[in-house]
């Protein structure tokens, strides 16, 4: 075990998306020394997974680019990736943290060159690209990886290829023996932004998404549309890779449901619009159903959903989907009652994509300490304990908005910090 001292009124921010990062940055740019973890073998969390921004449709190397830079260039900002919370103790403005660092079996000699992936015999699921194709074991997390560094799956090597990956590195980076580090840090407040998961759509049993290779989520067509998915940007059914023609776009996958998640995901209707540039941009004349309980796109997006529900060749129903059915050739049908007419649709498509909604990573993974959650596992803050919820592990919330609330987090937590 070692520790990690910073100076008075350190910060420790847990989580590595926008949200961690904004609010590391706002902490440290004011002076205070910041601890920025982050569980997965990069930072940039569910951002990095965008193939674009609405409603500017930029890519998300836009604004990752510039923090991982301001980042590196803070010396005041220590980050520790593949590493989580273990436990905590004290009191506000004098926490003692131990954080535990999983083995990355790759240490800090590597120069991401990929002679190490280049050999590997083994393979894994993409888990960047949401298990749509396979990597070698020994593997750059996504292109523009920060920390730019490979990282191994151990359990997954055959001794045949530890010991190709071993022997292909020359410069000694490889090193299977590495084993789980704890360090303890001590900090005067924690900002909590762990972010959030996609619903799991199997729970949705009417749906059918697994039964349909025709069925898939909206995160997955954020990462077929990205140059760097697995389909190199190419909007291809799976499985047989044909080319769409007709899509629908299926909206409060579990959310706004009290078997799932009650409440409204607030971004899913914005991102829906987005994907629909996806697909007009690839295929002019496709035909695009989208089937919708309430248009939830307020203030500025206004514009932008008027733009895309002017297209022609867009059809917009108030209805929620009560069946989604996979047909032989491939395709599937949708199953709803228009709201508007009572008449009941049964509408034949190529694709149909499930707007699956936001859930807390901590309703799935759990929180290492006691923190005041609500029903759904949205973390409240505790200003007086000086543990500080932000981004999405707030509230469900677009990059703008979360942003806006890790900046507001970060200046509480130097609040409680200086006390």
């Amino acid at each position: 075990m070692t520790d990690e001292q910073g100076t008075s009124g350190a910060i420790l921010v847990v989580g590595g998306g926008i949200s961690g990062l904004t609010a590391a940055l706002e902490a440290a740019e004011v002076g205070n020394d910041v601890f920025l973890i982050e569980k997965n073998a990069y930072f940039g969390g569910r951002v990095a997974q965008l193939n674009q921004y609405f409603p500017k449709l930029c890519p998300p190397s836009c604004g990752l680019e510039i923090n991982f830079r301001r980042v590196k260039d803070n010396r005041r900002i220590r980050t520790y990736s593949m590493t989580t919370v273990k436990s905590v103790s004290g009191s506000p403005g004098n926490y003692e943290v131990t954080l535990e660092i999983a083995p990355r079996y790759v240490n800090s000699n590597c120069t991401a060159c990929g002679d190490c992936a280049a050999a590997s015999v083994d393979y894994i699921d993409n888990e960047f690209n949401l298990g749509m194709d396979k990597i070698t074991a020994a593997y750059l997390p996504h292109e523009m990886a920060f920390p730019r560094r490979y990282v191994i799956n151990k359990e997954a090597l055959s001794a045949e290829g530890a010991e190709a990956v071993k022997a292909a590195c020359k410069y000694n980076a490889v090193d299977l023996d590495m084993k789980p580090q704890t360090v303890t840090v001590n900090v005067g407040s924690i900002v909590w932004a762990t972010g959030w998961v996609p619903y799991e759509p199997t729970k949705m049993d009417n749906l059918k998404y697994g039964h349909s290779n025709a069925i898939v989520t909206n995160m997955e067509i954020e990462r077929m549309a990205s140059p760097s998915g697995p389909t190199g940007g190419a909007i291809l059914r799976p499985g047989d890779n044909k080319e769409i023609e007709s899509i629908a776009f299926v909206q409060c996958a579990g959310s706004r449901d009290e078997n799932h998640l009650e409440y409204c995901s607030h971004i899913c209707c914005m991102a829906t619009m987005k994907q629909m540039t996806y697909v007009r941009e690839r295929y002019p004349d496709a035909k695009i159903y989208v089937f919708y309980i309430d248009l939830r796109t307020p203030g500025k997006y206004e514009k932008f959903r008027a733009k895309l529900m002017s297209d022609e060749n867009a059809v917009f129903i108030k209805g929620k989907v009560a069946e989604i059915v996979p047909e032989a050739d491939g395709g599937v049908t949708v199953v709803a009652e228009n709201a508007v007419t009572a008449e009941k649709m049964h509408q034949k498509v190529d694709m149909a994509v499930l707007a699956t909604g936001m859930q807390p990573s901590v309703a799935i993974d759990g929180a290492p300490v006691d923190l005041d959650m609500d029903s759904s596992g949205f973390i409240i803050s505790d200003f007086e304990k000086g543990m500080i919820s932000a981004g999405c592990a707030r509230k469900a919330a677009d990059v703008v908005t979360t942003t806006q609330s890790s900046t507001a987090a970060a200046l509480k937590a130097i609040q409680v910090s200086r006390r």
